[in-house]
């Protein structure tokens, strides 16, 4: 299933090109906020899986293209960003486990307009990644228990921006720096999310295509290493690194769109300067 916030952040699920309202099936999560509703969703998939389908069953929906679709996870408890974690020409192994937390008020949905910062950064990237959703308390988990706590997946862009004084929290949290979604997809849709292939274009051109299964640390590796430091909650968002091979610098005026298979629609996103800065690339 895949689940989108909309508008006024409606609930909703995408089927072909359209979303069907499913607000009245989740009525009842009592949540005041949309963070909260869909944390209290995923909680209690038990329950309000059944009625989201129901509700869904045989509406024809309205045309994604006439509504604006949201972050799906807009304020995630913990928005945890792994650093590399492919294997690439200038990191043909596996290196040292590396993490950050990015802030949450970055996170940006549909359409979003990526504001670069009067701040004196060597060059902005965009970065491609593939996000998971969890579902259930995770802490110390092995890999063999890691699947089991996945609710879902999502499409993220971690934008960053480099040379900065600081460290990766600085260059990354940025306000607009974490585009996000539009679909939350089930993990049971998505099947082995190791196995997607990853496209990001900029102003139409293909820049990034890889898989998903270049990563260095797959996701059960990964989320147990990820636990063994702190205790994901259901909602939390953790996003599993980059192909850095064909990062290029992003500036005023640039459009881009990240397609990872089966978690469409593709992710779409402008970026603005004030001041109009330029790099070779």
């Amino acid at each position: 299933m895949k689940l989108a916030f909309y508008n006024d952040y409606t609930l909703g699920v995408i089927e072909n090109d359209a979303i069907i309202d499913v607000s009245a099936a989740v009525s009842g999560a009592g949540a005041s906020n949309p963070q909260g509703q869909i944390e209290a969703v995923i909680s209690g998939w038990d329950t309000y899986g059944a009625r989201i389908a129901e509700a869904a069953r045989g509406q024809a929906g309205t045309p994604i293209s006439k509504v604006s679709l949201r972050a799906p996870l807009p304020r995630p408890g913990q928005l945890l960003c792994l650093a590399g974690n492919y294997i690439e020409p200038d990191h043909p192994t596996k290196e040292t486990f590396n993490a950050f937390l990015k802030s949450n008020t970055s996170v940006m949905g549909q359409d979003a307009v990526v504001e670069l910062p009067d701040t004196d950064a060597s060059v902005f990237h965009f970065e491609p990644e593939l996000a998971i959703v969890i579902g259930k308390r995770a802490s110390k988990l092995s890999a063999d228990e890691a699947l089991d706590h996945i609710f879902g997946y999502t499409q993220f862009i971690d934008v960053s921006a480099r040379g900065l004084p600081g460290g990766f929290f600085l260059g990354k949290s940025w306000h607009t720096f974490g585009p996000m979604g539009p679909a939350l997809v089930t993990a049971d849709e998505v099947g082995d999310a190791n196995d997607l292939p990853a496209k990001m274009w900029i102003n139409e051109n293909l820049k990034h295509d890889f898989s998903t299964g270049e990563m260095a640390r797959h996701i059960p590796e990964l989320l147990a290493e990820v636990t063994a430091v702190v205790t994901l909650e259901p909602g939390d968002v953790v996003s599993t690194g980059t192909h850095h091979y064909a990062l290029s610098p992003v500036q005023d005026g640039d459009s881009l769109r990240l397609s990872i298979d089966r978690l469409g629609p593709a992710l779409t996103i402008t970026c603005a300067d004030d001041k109009k800065r330029t790099w070779e690339r």
